[in-house]
Parts: C-alpha cells; sequence; structure tokens
C-alpha cells in the first residue's frame, strides 16, 4: 500500500510517499481500505519528533480515517465487510489501509462524503471529551473557546450551541470571526484587537465564563484565571505558546477554579470506546440531520501530505484539512 512516513524529524518536507505493507487486522479489528484521513495538529508535532507514537501504534502519522471495511479481525460484531466508517486510532492513518479495533471505530454519517467523515473522529472525541465529560459544560452556562476557527474549535462551537450553551470564541482576525459568528458564537473576539478578559467580562455582566477550553497556553493560562466565573472549569488541551507560564494562582483559590487537561492518544481502547457509545448516541443524529457539520478547509491528495502541513502550521486556515487517500 501507499502510505507517508516520517524520514527524519524536521519541517513538512520530511513526510515522503513510500511503499508498506498492509497491515492484518488482529481479534477484534477492522482493516479499513481508507478514503480520507484528517490532518491534526499532533500530526505536525508528531513529525517534528515532539509527539512520538505510543506503545504498539504504527509509526505512520494520521489520527482519523474514514473509508470502506476491507477485511475483519476474529470475533468482530459490530462491522461488516463493505460497511463504510469513520474512526479514531492511534497512529496509521495516512495510508491506503489502516486497522482500528472496531469499538473505535462508528458509522459514517448518513449523507456525508467520506472526506466529511475523516474530519470528523479526531476533534469530535476530542470536544466531546474535555468540554462535556471532562469539562462539565451545561446548557444555559458560558462557554469560551480558544482557537475558535480551528478544527478543534469550530466543532467546539457547534456541539457547545448545539446542547444549549453561550458560546464565546477568540480568533485572530475579522474573517475568522465571521466564520466563527456564522458557526453559532454568541461573541466572536478577535485577540489581535481587544483584550480577551475584558470582552468575556463584558459579555457576561462581569461573571466571567464558566468553562474554557485551552490550546493556547503561555500567557493566556494567567488570563483564562481572570476570565473565569468562580466555579468556572479551565480544560487544557495543547500549549501553541509554550507549557511554562507565570500565573496568579491565588485565584485558584479566591475563585474556587478548577484547572484540568488531558491527552486522548495514548489512552486505552476501552476508554476511546465509552466516547464512542456517547457520540453515536448524543451527536450521531445531529451529524446525520446536518445540524452539526465538520467544517471543511482544504483538501489534498495523499502525496501532498507536506502541503498539508504547511497549511496548517501557516495558522490561515478555517476548520478542518483532509487527505484525500482515494
Amino acid at each position: 500500500m501507499r502510505a507517508i512516513e516520517i524520514r527524519e524529524p524536521g519541517g513538512p518536507k520530511v513526510l515522503t510517499l513510500t511503499t508498506r505493507d498492509r497491515p492484518v487486522p488482529g481479534a477484534g479489528e477492522l482493516l479499513v481500505k481508507v478514503a480520507a484521513a484528517g490532518v491534526n495538529r499532533p500530526d505536525c508535532l508528531q513529525r517534528q519528533g515532539a509527539y512520538p507514537p505510543p506503545k504498539g501504534a504504527s509509526d505512520i502519522p494520521g489520527l482519523e480515517i474514514a473509508g470502506e471495511v476491507a477485511d475483519v479481525g476474529a470475533g468482530v460484531t459490530r462491522f461488516k465487510q463493505g460497511d463504510q466508517v469513520c474512526a479514531l486510532v492511534a497512529g496509521g492513518g495516512y495510508a491506503e489501509f489502516c486497522t482500528v479495533n472496531e469499538t473505535n471505530a462508528l458509522p459514517a454519517p448518513r449523507g456525508l462524503t467520506m472526506v466529511e467523515a475523516a474530519a470528523i473522529p479526531e476533534t469530535f472525541f476530542t470536544v466531546w471529551h474535555n468540554v462535556f465529560q471532562r469539562g462539565g459544560l451545561r446548557a444555559g452556562e458560558t462557554f469560551l473557546v480558544h482557537g475558535g476557527t480551528s478544527g478543534i474549535g469550530t466543532t467546539a462551537i457547534q456541539l457547545a450551541k448545539a446542547f444549549g450553551a453561550k458560546v464565546l470564541a477568540t480568533a485572530g482576525s475579522e474573517a475568522k470571526c465571521a466564520a466563527m459568528r456564522d458557526l453559532g458564537a454568541d461573541l466572536a473576539i478577535n485577540y489581535r484587537e481587544e483584550d480577551f478578559v475584558a470582552a468575556v467580562k463584558q459579555a457576561t455582566d462581569g461573571k466571567g465564563a464558566d468553562l474554557i477550553l485551552d490550546m493556547v497556553g503561555g500567557e493566556y493560562i494567567n488570563r483564562n484565571y481572570q476570565a473565569a466565573a468562580v466555579e468556572g472549569r479551565i480544560v487544557q488541551i495543547a500549549f501553541l505558546k509554550g507549557r511554562m507560564a507565570e500565573a496568579d494562582f491565588s485565584l485558584l483559590m479566591m475563585k474556587r477554579l478548577t484547572h484540568t487537561g488531558s491527552t486522548l492518544r495514548a489512552r486505552d481502547i476501552a476508554f476511546k470506546a465509552l466516547i464512542a457509545d456517547e457520540l453515536h448516541r448524543q451527536v450521531w443524529p445531529l451529524l446525520s440531520d446536518r445540524k452539526v457539520l465538520p467544517v471543511m478547509d482544504s483538501i489534498f491528495p495523499l502525496d501532498q501530505a507536506a502541503a498539508a502541513h504547511q497549511r496548517m502550521e501557516d495558522g490561515d486556515h478555517i476548520g478542518k484539512i483532509v487527505l484525500d487517500v482515494s
């Protein structure tokens, strides 16, 4: 099969089209003939040598796929050959075939293309776990998401609105702010032109945000403490501006804040299966009815994976970047 490998740690050009043996599904696994694979920030970190795959995972990058079940391993009961699925994988997505445990795969949502379906798993699993399971967002609460036009951000805006939250989101241009408003954000904050802490306070009559989803880190950590409401929750999922920060930790005490975080890739199959089950019950109907959709930025053929990574790192994208493997 054709696949993309990381020749050595470095920039996008180290991504190389190669030929690999087709994987064989083990017990409980599906072999998926990949039609499309999502491109995500962790893929770029892996390429740079900063985010190695978990033990036992493929060294081929790619955390989400969509395609057709080509074969099944022993004991598989949920899917059969020919079924169209999308799946969260721990690696191996940038290839023509990929294996995944059947519990970490879901039926491709009705009416979506394979390219759209490939843009769902990593972001929807991440948002569901961090915003709703870990962050505990409830209807009527105020939710602030940074990086509102990223794949995570566009998904978080839509799901938070669908479940009844007031949504505030930050981005770095008026075009991106307009895109966030189109997705349902109640307030789009251009962080280059205004202080998001002041904007959040003004939008909430001084109360602050009940939940903040942050992928920025760095100086945002202290500012998130300022922007959070009493009993507010902050969920950290990345550190694009640095993992070290100086913060006034007295605010944790005075406001009784909860600051937590998580990574998803290294979690076990059973944990991801629980997320998949909740998504299937609570979010898949929204996708099939097109009330929530992946926002598509750009599509690249598999052999242009380097260009896809460059697009990601340039930071101009709005929504998801996907590789068309077929």
